[in-house]
């Protein structure tokens, strides 16, 4: 029996669940799953996992409908790249023709007219956009909860919490409700609940993919990206969000990790892990070395962690009532940033009544924004590039959240290292990246002895984003993809 016979045999026995972007997508271009049938398998499932809160809205006749046309022209000869492939997309997103609620109540009924940018690549590429996902409300948060649409719940373990604020792109994807789903990361809303949920997540370098259409946070540090099961999978959707088609190789070439050279800095990001994390984040890095990699541990300073967390954090709040005014009005969305601040759930219209309104307590001075932006970035940027430049390293190497998944009870403190901290502290270690727009990636390493996720971050310097995948690539290898959660 030849290759392809088998093929197609293996996918029509197969649980179309748990196949990846890339392997779907050739599938169906190869004619050996339909994109119908594909479709329906996920359809049901999604239906079975209901309990997870992923999805706010998925329009059953219309995804059918997508995918039979998608079937029609691939008989017609298309080859595109996502041909029939049903996405998850954050409902940050807007969807022409499809419910677009940011997560507020107020706007679950808005249908956009437009799709954004990003949307309509993906739909240009063959992809049918299977449903919105939930998310935590305006993206302001890094729990997975939502007070209109619910908790989003981590596959792993229902009882503990998808991280945010793109919670049900992560779960959606860990769950095998889709193959891959579009998110957003302002200071880890992609990463954070990548790690969490046992999946890949890729935030590009800060205006790599376009992010037109999508509710913003912040336009100094919000970046559109995405989630999926393996890197391939990642690599594919650069390509459509791009154009791009060549993979640059790391300096080492075609032999795994060999001569491959990544830093590590143990005095910034493990000073607040769980033990537990800090153990696995350790024995990753002997194993990278036992397939070749070159290990070099750097000292970034020791008020990095304070400089990224002040300057970081003043961007994001300072840039928020700005750039929601901004999105309403050029977007023509029937609200207002004060309605929307009127209507957000008790905690978070409290944050920013003391962060985002002008005359908060806890706001950013227009000198301290300026200070942050053309003083601390600056000299964030320089240490960081000590690491690429100065030692030569490719990468940047932690753990991707210094805990795994707290319980969905710990909304606003959670234990880390047997302290009681912000939840703020869920994102201690992605918001360096995002300090600087460098582009970053979270691999699944592995699960804890209570059967949760741990990721590993690798953070890459400037536009460096098709060497930061191609060597994701080869870790994953060393590592294997995370499982599909049940």
């Amino acid at each position: 029996m030849d290759d392809d016979t088998t093929t197609a045999s293996s996918l029509q026995t197969a649980d179309l669940s748990s196949l990846g972007l890339a392997i779907a997508a050739t599938a169906v271009r190869n004619g050996d799953i339909t994109s119908e049938g594909y479709t329906t398998a996920l359809l049901q499932r999604a239906r079975a996992l209901a309990e997870l809160n992923a999805f706010i809205t998925i329009d059953e006749a219309e995804v059918m409908a997508a995918a039979r046309a998608a079937d029609k022209l691939r008989a017609a000869g298309s080859t595109a790249p996502l041909l029939g492939m049903p996405l998850g997309v954050k409902d940050s997103y807007l969807t022409k023709g499809l419910p677009t609620s940011l997560g507020i109540e107020s706007l679950a009924h808005f249908v956009p007219r437009e799709d954004a940018d990003a949307v309509r690549a993906i739909k240009e590429a063959g992809a049918l956009i299977f449903g919105k996902n939930n998310l935590v409300e305006m993206s302001y948060g890094l729990t997975g909860h939502n007070a209109r649409y619910g908790q989003v719940k981590n596959p792993h373990a229902r009882d503990h919490m998808s991280g945010g604020s793109s919670s049900g792109s992560a779960a959606a994807v860990a769950a095998g409700l889709v193959p891959a789903s579009l998110g957003g990361d302002t200071v880890g809303s992609i990463r954070v609940p990548a790690s969490f949920c046992g999946v890949v997540g890729f935030k590009p370098t800060t205006g790599r993919w376009p992010r037109d259409g999508v509710a913003p946070i912040s336009h100094t540090l919000d970046t559109t990206g995405a989630f999926a099961r393996s890197v391939e999978d990642c690599i594919l959707l650069d390509q459509v969000m791009t154009g791009e088609q060549a993979v640059v190789q790391p300096s080492n070439g075609g032999n795994g990790l060999k001569g491959a050279r990544l830093a590590f800095a143990p005095r910034q990001f493990l000073d607040l892990v769980d033990p537990e994390i800090e153990t696995r984040f350790r024995e990753v890095v002997r194993r990278l070395q036992d397939a070749g990699a070159e290990i070099v541990e750097v000292d970034l300073g020791d008020d990095f962690n304070a400089l990224v967390k002040t300057a970081t954090w003043g961007i994001f709040a300072y840039e928020t009532m700005g750039a929601i005014s901004e999105f309403l009005r050029r977007q023509d969305i029937p609200t207002t940033f004060e309605a929307i601040y009127e209507g957000l759930k008790p905690q978070l219209r409290q944050a920013w009544g003391h962060i985002v309104l002008p005359g908060g307590a806890g706001a950013t001075s227009a000198e301290a924004y300026h200070m942050a932006l053309d003083v601390s970035r600056p000299e964030i940027q320089r240490r960081l590039n000590r690491a690429f430049v100065s030692h030569g390293a490719l990468v940047i190497l932690q753990p991707t959240t210094p805990c795994t998944a707290p319980l969905v009870e710990e909304q606003t403190t959670v234990h880390i290292a047997g302290q009681e901290v912000s939840y703020l502290a869920l994102a201690n270690h992605t918001v360096s990246a995002s300090s600087v727009g460098l582009p970053g990636i979270s691999l699944p390493v592995g699960l804890s002895r209570a059967g949760l996720p741990i990721g590993l971050e690798l953070d890459a310097s400037l536009g460096s984003d098709r060497t930061l995948l191609a060597l994701a690539r080869k870790i994953e290898g060393v590592f294997g993809t995370g499982p599909i959660a049940t």
